[in-house]
């Protein structure tokens, strides 16, 4: 297996809208990052990856870009974005920004000429097609809701745009655009930025024939099998490789809705000739997450178990895994799996950590997930700011198919902006996010869940997070052991080993609030085994209660609610 810095780092996602507003105005900044780079250095992270800051008219929250090239001036300028990437390298810490090239914003320079005329020559850069029989060119649905097609009177034609109207989407199948966003992405790694996260980059290929997808529920069609994974996907991503990401030192990771481990197995290739890892969502769709991700369902630990294992098992050593739980696209991962009853939020955050960084992949975390934040606390549809969020409100609830007080319920478990709420630094007002109005509501728990109150305790879920982040840099077997699970029926325990060469890991994780007790798998012999980490301790020594020897060589583990321990043997 091909060894590099990206699959041995740990990554920090940082919101920039949420993270840190230095200049009272309730918006995060590219000043308030630089202020908090020493807390990520302390952390241990070794990059950073930022959600877009570039020009944009914040329709989708900076995912609707109307200038690659220049800084949305609520977060700042250029001269600020210079000085915060001088300061993460001073630090050791390397920079991955977001790249959003499926789209651009309606109000972007070649979209605003594209719908001039027909004759423009900026027209094919983006999806044009005439109506069909007087209604859109087909019944395709956008991800935020209604149809994928936007009549455009001054030309009399639709655009397509699989997100917001106002995100057209840009027509791959046109060298031009594929020269333009090239040239782009070499500009900012000529800045020194050190790779690219890559939004919706499986869906920039589409199905030129575009025909009607199989109807839903809705009465709307699916797009999925034409443009997931479309057609050219592939050879895109390997042109802009030799373009572009090949002629640099960096770290690539690509949003794939609707990957599979087969198709992984070409993006995230070992050769690299495409991308070094992606994102998959198969573990977060157990819930309904991205299929109809409208309702309270919990994850099922079987379900989990399989997904994960299943990554672990096909990619090893073919390609590469990311691992998280948490992102700016996903409600956080507490109310999902962990506690948040005061006794154990702290504990199971600490248990799912360790189930998820003792994998083998790179490791990303969700500013504040180090902290164990939890979800948002909304009151009412107007505390909500995510479009998505809002637009299934309007879908659902105002047309009676989900009640209100059902799809509230809903949305204050599922929305996208429970992981957008402002990171809590300290008890003062606004948890120390900013000393104006927020620009979304900050959670009322600040004042027991904050970064100075865990910074000053050891037993803190920051702590432990440290102590993760140190294993894997101490330990090569954590990034490059094979993985392998045990007890795969087993609905309350998640439990799988490491191996590399003679070394061995043993992983346990307790994902219920009750008491369990398991054998220890075969082979392995508690005078043998060393503690690397657990979440409780163990009485008078500080360390977790080890294995007990009963019957011979035989012995039994027992497990505490939502308890984590890692072997090594």
């Amino acid at each position: 297996m091909r060894k590099t810095w990206w699959k041995e780092c740990v990554v920090y996602q940082i919101y920039p809208r949420s993270f840190c507003d230095s200049n009272g105005d309730g918006i995060g900044d590219l000043n308030g990052i630089t202020e908090k780079l020493d807390y990520l250095k302390e952390l241990g992270v070794d990059v950073v990856w930022l959600s877009p800051v570039y020009r944009s008219p914040m329709d989708d929250n900076g995912y609707d870009i109307s200038d690659y090239r220049s800084i949305q001036p609520e977060f700042g300028t250029m001269e600020d974005f210079d000085r915060m990437l001088a300061e993460m390298h001073r630090r050791g810490i390397r920079l991955v920004m977001d790249l959003v090239v499926n789209h651009t914003s309606d109000e972007h320079p070649w979209f605003v000429e594209s719908r001039s005329s027909k004759e423009n020559p900026y027209r094919d850069y983006y999806i044009w097609r005439e109506p069909k029989e007087n209604q859109e060119p087909n019944n395709w649905e956008s991800v935020f809701g209604g149809p994928a097609w936007e009549f455009d009177a001054g030309t009399g034609m639709y655009y397509l745009h699989l997100f917001s109207r106002k995100q057209p989407d840009l027509n791959w199948e046109n060298a031009r655009v594929r020269r333009e966003v090239y040239d782009m992405m070499d500009w900012w790694c000529q800045k020194g930025i050190d790779g690219f996260r890559m939004d919706v980059i499986s869906m920039i290929s589409k199905d030129q024939a575009f025909p009607d997808g199989a109807v839903k529920e809705n009465g709307y069609g699916d797009f999925s099998p034409f443009v997931r994974n479309g057609p050219r996907v592939h050879e895109f991503l390997r042109e802009m490789n030799r373009e572009v990401l090949a002629k640099y030192d960096l770290l690539t990771v690509g949003e794939c809705s609707g990957v599979t481990v087969e198709e992984a197995k070409k993006y995230a290739n070992e050769d690299g000739t495409e991308l070094d890892m992606v994102f998959q969502f198969e573990h977060m769709d157990l819930d309904g997450g991205e299929t109809f991700k409208w309702n309270d369902r919990k994850i099922d630990l079987v379900e989990l178990k399989e997904v994960l294992s299943r990554w672990q098992r096909e990619l090893d050593s073919k390609a590469w895994n990311s691992l998280y739980w948490c992102n700016h696209d996903q409600p956080r991962i507490l109310p999902r799996l962990g506690s948040l009853d005061p006794a154990y939020r702290e504990i199971s955050a600490k248990m799912l950590a360790t189930c998820l960084h003792m994998m083998q992949g790179t490791p990303y975390i969700y500013q504040g997930e180090e902290l164990g934040m939890t979800g948002g606390d909304f009151a009412s549809l107007a505390d909500f700011r995510d479009i998505e969020s809002i637009n299934a409100w309007h879908q659902y609830a105002d047309t009676g198919k989900i009640s209100p007080e059902d799809m509230m319920r809903y949305l204050q478990y599922k929305s996208r902006d429970n992981a957008r709420t402002p990171m809590q630094w300290d008890d003062t007002p606004n948890g120390g996010f900013t000393e104006g109005t927020p620009w979304i509501r900050v959670n009322p728990n600040y004042k027991e869940i904050n970064a100075r109150d865990q910074l000053a305790r050891k037993d803190s879920v920051f702590h432990y997070y440290q102590q993760l982040i140190r294993l894997r840099k101490t330990h090569e077997i954590v990034v490059y052991g094979e993985y392998e699970l045990l007890f795969p029926e087993d609905p309350d325990l998640f439990v799988y080993t490491r191996t590399l060469g003679e070394e061995k890991l043993l992983v346990l994780c307790n994902f219920k609030e009750k008491e369990k007790c398991i054998a220890l798998p075969e082979g392995w012999r508690p005078e043998q085994m060393t503690r690397l980490i657990g979440n409780y301790p163990e009485p008078g020594s500080g360390n977790e209660n080890p294995p007990r020897p009963e019957n011979g060589d035989a012995a039994e583990l027992h497990l505490k609610p939502y308890e984590a321990r890692v072997y090594r043997m």
